[in-house]
């Protein structure tokens, strides 16, 4: 036993060590993945961090079945590597969702284990116990449901459209109020196993319904507020566990994705405490017999000819880029173009895609110049001198009902004001609405032409054209 004792006490100064630098790489990783520029790497800080991070954790004498360790390594990182190669960039936010609820479900069990199993308390500490239990599977299971929610709508099995319940904000407070009133209970009875459940019980349904409550315009808001939670849930198994870079490696992760989340908000002129109250004051009505007129249609060759004539472009991506993988050619209609001594620009717009940054990785991935990829702000007053505008995969980022229509589920969100060029491509499947369902008025103005079709195709064939 003192040998034990002795072996423990050398290495953790080693450990602790270890556990310091870990956290620093992490600190760097994020913020080399601030910029475009360095995101690389800092993505080799992080796994370096998660390395010295494992062995660290690993290596502790204190903890035992290291066997049973390693096997859930071997086949957690087998079944990682295997999505990690097999996934396509479209179905990026979806993954990075069912991330999250893998870990608001670990912090659950993590939750019970030590409320089943510790070491014996009393007490303020046996209290402070309790209180992180109770708050560590409240967080995890509001996470794993949410996020399971939320990959159901990125992936299309469950509807973008807002769960509309009735009184749903009274019944978001009352699940808050009555887990207040349980965690009380649970303190009091020195831990109480029935009020845990009952309290899992409702977090479980209170994430699901505060996911279901946000429309698809806001789903790259949710991914990233999920992202928050899921850091949240991870520190507060990290202060279950007594492990010190849990508790750090959380707290960056859910404070970094509350900052995102805000800003984002921010961006799409949304009330953050709305957004993650579930989609609080969005109550709107959409008028889906409005009739916007006909629309008109454009082939290949009638698009080269426009932009062979044109000073300046700009090109603005949307998520059906992504799904079509147009990105690739649409390099290379770049660099025909500006070979041919034409301005070209692309307006990405802050919610673009189904993750926030979407677009930016999609384009820096087929190797766009970043000088000419600007933020939404930067373009918005130069479409005026826009002789041609290329709307690819884009709906909701550029619909103007966000500006006309204040009954529009977008209402308010500051968009692309691509109508303002003097011509407008848009490329799409079909007239179907954007992932907000509501139909775009952009499509029937009389600036704007309809390239039908799929998004790789059409742009393939435009470079031929040229």
């Amino acid at each position: 036993m003192n040998t034990l004792i002795e072996s423990t006490s050398d290495i953790m100064p080693l450990l602790n060590g270890a556990y310091f630098v870990a956290a620093i790489l992490f600190i760097f990783s994020l913020i080399g993945l601030s910029k475009q520029e360095s995101a690389e790497h800092g993505v080799w800080y992080g796994i370096v961090g998660m390395a010295i991070a494992l062995v660290a954790t690993v290596m502790n004498p204190s903890v035992s079945n290291i066997q049973m360790i390693l096997i859930a390594m071997v086949i957690g990182g087998t079944i990682g590597t295997w999505f990690a190669l097999r996934v396509e960039m479209t179905q990026m936010p979806e993954l990075v969702a069912m991330l999250h609820s893998f870990v608001g479900l670990a912090a659950v069990a993590v939750g019970f284990n030590s409320f089943i199993e510790h070491e014996p308390m009393s007490g303020i500490m046996l209290n402070i116990h309790l209180v992180e239990v109770f708050l560590g599977v409240f967080i995890g299971a509001v996470t794993f449901t949410g996020s399971i929610v939320a990959f159901g709508k990125l992936r299309g099995i469950l509807s973008s459209k807002s769960l509309m319940l009735p009184h749903r904000h009274k019944l978001n407070l009352l699940a808050g109020i009555v887990s207040f009133a349980l965690m009380i209970y649970f303190v009091q009875q020195q831990g109480n196993m029935t009020a845990l459940l009952i309290m899992a019980a409702i977090a479980l349904v209170f994430g699901w319904h505060l996911v279901a409550s946000i429309g698809g315009a806001d789903m790259p808001v949710v991914v990233s507020m999920l992202n928050s939670y899921s850091g949240w849930a991870a520190a507060a198994a990290g202060f279950l566990l007594g492990n010190d870079l849990l508790i750090v490696t959380g707290a960056l992760v859910g404070s970094s994705g509350a900052i995102l989340s805000y800003i984002m908000c921010k961006a799409m002129n949304r009330s953050f405490i709305s957004v993650i109250a579930g989609g609080f004051g969005t109550d709107v009505v959409v008028n889906s017999d409005q009739d916007y007129g006909e629309h008109v249609e454009t082939n290949a060759e009638e698009v080269a000819d426009m932009l062979v004539n044109a000073k300046s472009v700009i090109i603005t991506p949307g998520y059906g880029m992504a799904v079509a993988q147009a990105q690739y050619p649409v390099y290379e209609l770049t660099k025909n173009l500006r070979d041919k001594g034409i301005e070209v620009r692309f307006g990405i717009h802050p919610v673009a895609g189904r993750l926030p940054g979407h677009m930016n990785v999609l384009l820096a991935e087929a190797k766009v110049p970043y000088d000419i990829v600007l933020e939404m702000d930067e373009l918005n007053d130069d479409f005026d001198e826009t002789d041609v505008v290329l709307v690819i995969g884009a709906n909701d980022t550029v619909n103007p009902a966000a500006l006309d229509d204040p009954n529009s589920p977008i209402a308010g969100m500051p968009v692309l004001e691509v109508w303002n060029a003097k011509q407008v491509i848009a490329f799409k499947r079909s007239m179907n609405p954007g992932y907000a369902g509501v139909q775009n008025p952009l499509f029937f103005k009389d600036n704007t032409s309809m390239l039908f079709g799929d998004a790789k195709a059409s742009v393939d064939n435009i470079v031929k054209a040229l």
